[in-house]
């Protein structure tokens, strides 16, 4: 079944996909964050230690 996902409200160009993460115990954490495609727009959503962050810079994880 293929699955929509929603326009960028701030550039309207991209598509908000969701990511998955791991917590701390090592559990799953299902769409823990929507990142916009778009390279230029950099809009996320995302819920860290239970509070939303919007906007906040996405950099890559050398984890």
């Amino acid at each position: 079944m293929e699955q929509v996902f929603p326009k960028c409200q701030k550039c309207s160009t991209g598509i908000l996909i969701p990511l998955s993460d791991y917590g701390r115990e090592g559990s799953s954490i299902m769409y823990k964050a929507w990142v916009c495609t778009h390279p230029d727009c950099g809009f996320n959503i995302r819920i860290d230690n239970g509070e939303l962050s919007i906007g906040k810079s996405v950099e890559q994880s050398f984890k």
